[in-house]
């Protein structure tokens, strides 16, 4: 499990809410899903972050889905209870709002509006089956990198498949988007690992294809679409 602390990286994900929010605003049940979501701090940050956005009706529907390898989640991260150490970062009006003393003294607890949008389960990744489909927001940060390059392509075609039409993806500012994948998500800030979900484009002013034959000759096909009228050029290459 992943060490993780409250607000880390709090403006990417705040890009990133803010270019799903419109979307989110007209589902009538909003997920999310924090993949790798280590010892709590984060999906706790996510639904602070969204509650400060959303109108109690919208706030209502939200449901984050934080999911880990390791199963062994604490009573304390599924109660919202941490160290006062671990809320340090937290802005002083937010811990206020969201965060009450418990009888332990040094402890706070995440207040139960928050707890209540949150669960937390066991998901393997690299089974590459998503925790569900129709998400309007992914988060998946300090996970990608410990995965060959093969595995994180094959884990973000799977966020492909999991997301909503325009939904986003966020990653670690240091995990670059493959460029096997360049068609299937638009990065929204160059400053951000932050994408946009987009259906792979299909291109249409040229396809080539190579085709060998026994003399050694490779023979290039050009289909070209032109207003609507496809025309095939074919030369002869020598190798």
């Amino acid at each position: 499990m992943a060490f993780t602390f409250f607000f880390r990286d709090a403006q990417t994900l705040e890009l990133a809410i803010d270019d799903a929010l419109p979307a989110m605003r007209g589902r009538a049940f909003i997920h999310v899903w924090d993949a790798g979501c280590a010892h709590g701090p984060e999906p706790y940050t996510l639904a602070i972050l969204l509650r400060e956005r959303m109108a109690d009706c919208v706030f209502n529907n939200l449901q984050i889905h934080a999911t880990d390898i390791d199963s062994s989640f604490a009573p304390t991260v599924t109660g919202g209870v941490f160290g006062e150490q671990e809320v340090r970062r937290v802005p002083p009006q937010i811990l206020k709002r969201y965060f009450r003393p418990t009888a332990n003294p040094g402890f706070v607890e995440v207040v139960p509006e928050l707890r209540a949008r949150v669960t937390f389960s066991h998901h393997d990744m690299l089974s590459l089956r998503p925790i569900r489909e129709g998400l309007s927001l992914i988060v998946c940060k300090n996970v990608l990198l410990h995965f060959e390059e093969a595995q994180r392509i094959e884990v973000l075609r799977m966020f492909h498949r999991a997301l909503q039409p325009d939904g986003i993806v966020v990653m670690e500012h240091t995990q670059k988007l493959p460029d096997v994948l360049a068609s299937s998500f638009q990065q929204i800030a160059p400053y951000a690992q932050v994408y946009r979900r987009v259906e792979p484009a299909f291109v249409e002013h040229q396809v080539e294809k190579d085709l060998p034959d026994r003399h050694g000759i490779r023979r290039v096909e050009v289909i070209r679409d032109e207003s609507k009228c496809h025309c095939l050029d074919s030369r002869l290459v020598r190798q």
